[in-house]
């Protein structure tokens, strides 16, 4: 342990802060499943949502999504083999997962909202990249986490880090958030 705190610090002194980006805290639903999305969408297509503009100035919003979305595919869990894309699908796949990134989301947005298709914003701070990522099941939120850093624009290696983290977070697998069925247990 005391190895592991000495490590952090080193690796607080040698990385700059606005290399940094901050998540802001994580919430799963009871039904999160991270071993189900997997099977449903290893190899497929998994639909990127964006709400809001992202505030990048002199970038046009299909641009900047355009550019950000080889950023979120890599940032995404290695064991999750989805490809993230923009496209709606013909027809509305029934579960449908999406990952919806919302851009400077108002304070009192919540992720049921996001998943129904709606959204709020603030005004953007000059500089700053805020975004609400919710993790949706049909209309459900699976889970939701917010995120942000000082990137200026779609090729800023702040916002390639943000990504990661992000995804990271919304797409966790850990041990503690797979479902007990009660016979798992000893």
């Amino acid at each position: 342990m005391r190895r592991l705190r000495h490590l952090a610090a080193l690796l607080a002194l040698a990385l700059p802060a606005t290399a940094l980006a901050t998540v802001g805290g994580a919430n799963y639903a009871t039904q999160y499943d991270f071993d189900e999305l997997r099977a449903f969408t290893d190899g497929k297509p998994l639909r990127v949502e964006i709400m809001g503009q992202p505030p990048f100035a002199g970038v046009a919003a299909d641009d900047a999504a355009r550019q950000m979305l080889p950023l979120i595919q890599a940032g995404r869990p290695q064991r999750l083999r989805s490809i993230f894309t923009y496209d709606k699908p013909a027809e509305r796949p029934r579960p449908e997962y999406r990952l919806v990134l919302v851009f400077d989301s108002a304070d009192n947005l919540n992720s049921s909202t996001v998943c129904e298709g709606q959204s709020r914003h603030k005004p953007p701070v000059a500089g700053q990249v805020n975004i609400f990522a919710v993790y949706c099941r049909n209309d459900q939120m699976m889970s939701e986490t917010t995120g942000w850093t000082a990137a200026t624009g779609p090729s800023d290696p702040r916002l390639g880090r943000l990504f990661f983290d992000i995804m990271s977070t919304v797409f966790s697998d850990a041990q503690g958030l797979k479902p007990q069925r009660g016979f798992d247990r000893l």
